[in-house]
Order: structure tokens, then C-alpha cells, then sequence
């Protein structure tokens, strides 16, 4: 018997989740519990998400990044992307906000849906109420405009990224410790002040727009809300899979 044929009995009705990781695995690895915690709590304690991992090797992705290599990145994510819909995903997610960059450029080679991780943060955020936001990240999410672009001209969001010097102590322990899965205390403290500077500037909750920052930073850390991409992303995956 097939398993177009078992899925046509309805065993098997949940949706194939392609996902793009590696970059870092850290944060794969939340994706992975998340998608898995979620479809466990909406279906039984049995049930499990259907899914495939293409796992980059982040070294080769961090030299590309630190070289300004974006179209050979771009070429390797849409090989990733081809690949996973090739072996039966029925949407991807690119499990890292950066790496956003070239959402267009994967959507465009691909037939199934790429969920954008930017999407459900923003209807999240909108739904409780609020307009401006600061937005963490690595240097490239909060510097370049294909992620701040899309929060205010789709979502109609004020964004605020954090002044130089802090922007440069949010990337620098991104891929000197979140990435390496090392959470140091005195990291923790900087975040705080960093997220208490951006309130003051106005922000009424902050985006951690880093899939490795929910490792570091939690509710507690701030006195506006956060809104975990990584966390946010994985549900919106959920929803799909599970839609008729």
C-alpha cells in the first residue's frame, strides 16, 4: 500500500514542514521541540510533527555572511529550499532571521509556500495592541532593510534598532556565544540594558529578531513585552500543517 494511499484513509493528514536550519543548530534544535511540544499538545500525547531538516554547516554560512557573499548564499538556500520540496515538504520555513534576506529569491524557485518568520511576529504583535517595537538581531537583520522594510511597509510597524555600540554588543554575542549554546549572565545583564534603552526610545514591546536570543533573553529580561521569532515561527508552522 502506498502512502499516498494511507494518507488518502486520513492516518497521516498533517502537512510535510521543510526546514532550512543549521544556521545555528541551536536554534534548530528549539524549532525541532517546538514544532514537535506543539503538535503533541494539539493532538495527543502520541502524535508528532511531520517534518525535514536540511541542516547547514554554519561555518561555511558565517564566512559567506562576513564576506558579503549574499548571492552564494542565496544560491545555497535555494538548493536547500529545491530539495526539501523535492523529498515532500508541503511548506518550508527558513529557521533564522537573517537569512530572510533571500525569502524573495526561495519563494520564487520553489511551488509550496515559504512562511516567512516576520509575519506571524508582526500579526502578534498588532493583535496585542501595539505600534512600535525594537527589534535585536544580528547586524544584518538590524542594519539592512529586508527585515525592517517588510515590518513597516506590509505591517505598517515603527521599528527602533538599537545605536551603534549597542548594536555591535547584540551581534557579538550572538556569534561568539548564542550560536556556541553558551548563555553567559553578564550577556544576559547587557540585553537588559540594551532592551531598557530601547523603551526609553519608545518601544512599547521588543522583537528578539534572532532565533539563537530566545536562549538568552526571557519575559523577565524586559518591562515590555518580547516576541520570540523563534517561538512565533514555529506555531505559524503548526497552524498550517494542521489546516485542512
Amino acid at each position: 500500500m502506498s502512502i499516498d494511499h494511507i494518507e488518502g484513509q486520513g492516518v497521516a493528514a498533517m502537512k510535510m514542514i521543510g526546514l532550512i536550519g543549521g544556521m545555528s543548530w541551536e536554534s534548530s534544535a528549539e524549532y525541532y521541540r517546538i514544532l514537535n511540544e506543539g503538535v503533541r499538545d494539539r493532538l495527543g500525547p502520541t502524535a508528532s510533527a511531520r517534518c525535514l531538516l536540511w541542516s547547514f554547516d554554519f561555518a561555511e554560512i558565517e564566512d559567506l555572511q562576513q564576506r558579503g557573499d549574499w548571492a552564494g548564499l542565496t544560491l545555497r538556500m535555494v538548493d536547500a529550499a529545491r530539495r526539501l520540496e523535492a523529498a515532500g515538504a508541503d511548506m518550508l520555513l527558513i529557521c533564522t532571521n537573517t537569512m530572510h534576506r533571500m525569502a524573495s529569491d526561495v519563494q520564487a524557485a520553489v511551488m509550496v509556500p515559504l512562511l516567512h518568520i516576520a509575519d506571524p511576529t508582526a500579526s502578534r504583535i498588532k493583535a496585542a495592541g501595539f505600534k512600535t517595537v525594537g527589534l535585536l538581531g544580528t547586524r544584518y537583520t538590524m542594519e539592512h532593510a529586508f527585515y525592517k522594510g517588510r515590518l513597516a511597509d506590509r505591517h505598517h510597524l515603527d521599528v527602533i534598532v538599537p545605536g551603534d555600540e549597542d548594536r555591535a554588543t547584540v551581534h557579538r554575542i550572538i556569534y561568539e556565544e548564542l550560536v556556541a549554546g553558551n548563555v553567559v549572565p553578564t550577556s544576559r545583564d547587557a540585553y537588559r540594558a540594551i532592551i531598557a534603552r530601547l523603551v526609553d526610545r519608545g518601544a512599547e514591546a521588543v522583537i528578539l529578531g534572532c532565533t539563537e536570543i530566545m536562549l538568552l533573553v526571557h519575559a523577565e529580561d524586559s518591562h515590555v513585552p518580547i516576541f520570540d521569532t523563534t517561538a512565533l515561527h514555529a506555531e505559524a508552522a503548526i497552524d498550517a500543517a494542521l489546516a485542512g
